[in-house]
């Protein structure tokens, strides 16, 4: 069965003692071992009783929030740490990209990092050199060769350490989301070449919060949360969960917000999202349904005749994107009750993985009532908006809004 299998991971944990050096000891350290203060006994866990199966030839996304555990667990698989129980076997000759720069020395050039790469994956040097040029053409830092890795810029760090990793022919590819340091047509030049690589059968782990890769790219995924396994199954299905998790019942409370205008006879109380099932959540997908509910509350009990009510979009620069207003979709005058919850509701969120600022603002006979600028947060992560597939490009995320279009050749 092993020969069948890439990775095998069974009761994995990994536990690190908070405020613990690591083990490395110099001689200033043992001179100064009895003015230390006494460690602390305070332990965490980054990974508790994991177990999965990964088969030859597999694309697993591994999916989970910052602290569930993702980055540590491929740091276990690529031996760059060892567990503290349990045992993870891998089954094949591994290339990773980890965080920017593992696996350099800064001290060396960019063509001496490339051999030294080469050697940590275990290949020989006449294989690095049959393989050297490709490396270099894919990286695009053929001009920077001959400078130390040091005087690098992040990104031409990651291009030169995923050309290694992905042009040395490991079994299995291991990624984590170190991609983000790259620009757009990098980046999908980066997934073109890991599509490639799974096309010849080898095995890739890809550790990625942007959910739309996922769903292109992975067959399976695997979520953490909290260093468990919480499930894991069809891509789909493990993004479901993950979005699901998201979600809160809690809302923004507006009630002590000071920063507003409007005479504050009906004011908003609450603002909260919801997805097109109706479900509350805390982020938006582009693409997809967003419902804006607005909840407030008159210090009457008249009716609200002649109301308008509105919400405007505007990315973190304060930019105005765009707004929505009842006035322009509702044929007759707002008539509502004196409290209640009036909903904005946006089929196809035209937005771009990014965080952007929403103002409520209502009026009443053409008087304003409340107006809060900026005061709700909204976090939106990339999807299909144009059902194509593909994603946004990288460095124009948060820079307008999505419109749909199409092209016509004659």
């Amino acid at each position: 069965m092993s020969s069948e299998l890439a990775i095998r991971v069974e009761a994995l944990g990994k536990r690190y003692q908070l405020g613990e050096r690591e083990p490395y000891r110099a001689l200033r350290d043992v001179l100064m071992q009895p003015f230390h203060k006494r460690k602390s006994t305070e332990t965490i866990w980054a990974l508790k009783d994991v177990s999965f199966e990964i088969h030859h030839g597999e694309v697993i996304g591994i999916i989970g929030r910052n602290g569930a555990g993702k980055s540590t667990l491929l740091k276990i698989l690529s031996r760059v740490t060892e567990p503290t129980e349990g045992q993870a076997e891998v089954y094949g000759r591994v290339g990773s990209l980890l965080e920017v720069g593992t696996g350099f020395h800064p001290e060396l050039t960019g063509r001496e990092n490339i051999y030294l790469n080469g050697a940590i994956l275990g290949m020989r040097r006449a294989e690095i050199k049959r393989k050297f040029d490709e490396i270099v053409a894919f990286a695009e830092t053929e001009q920077f060769l001959d400078t130390p890795v040091k005087h690098y810029s992040n990104g031409m760090r990651v291009r030169l350490a995923f050309a290694v990793a992905a042009h040395l022919e490991p079994e299995i590819l291991l990624v984590d989301e170190v991609l983000a340091v790259g620009d757009a047509a990098f980046q999908k030049k980066c997934l073109g070449k890991m599509s490639e690589v799974a096309s010849f059968g080898r095995t890739i782990l890809f550790v990625s919060h942007n959910m739309a890769t996922l769903l292109n790219f992975c067959g399976r995924g695997i979520l953490l949360e909290r260093g468990k396994v919480a499930t894991e199954g069809q891509i789909q299905d493990v993004v479901r969960q993950y979005l699901a998790g998201l979600r809160s019942s809690a809302s923004v409370d507006l009630r002590a917000h000071t920063q507003r205008q409007g005479r504050g006879r009906v004011r908003f109380n609450r603002v909260h999202f919801e997805d097109g099932r109706g479900k509350i959540t805390e982020q938006g997908i582009s693409g997809q349904p967003l419902v804006v509910a607005l909840e407030y509350k008159s210090s009457t009990n008249q009716t609200l005749q002649n109301a308008r009510v509105a919400v405007a979009f505007s990315d973190s620069m304060g930019q105005a994107l765009f707004n929505c207003w009842t006035e322009q979709t509702l044929r007759e005058p707002l008539m509502l009750p004196p409290s209640g919850t009036i909903r904005c509701v946006i089929p196809q969120l035209p937005l771009t993985q990014s965080e952007y600022f929403l103002s409520p603002f209502l009026e009443v006979n053409r008087e304003i009532e409340d107006w809060i600028q900026g005061a709700v947060v909204l976090s939106v992560l990339d999807g299909d908006f144009f059902g194509t597939g593909k994603l946004y490009p990288e460095g124009w995320r948060g820079k307008g809004v999505l419109v749909p279009h199409q092209w016509i050749v004659e």
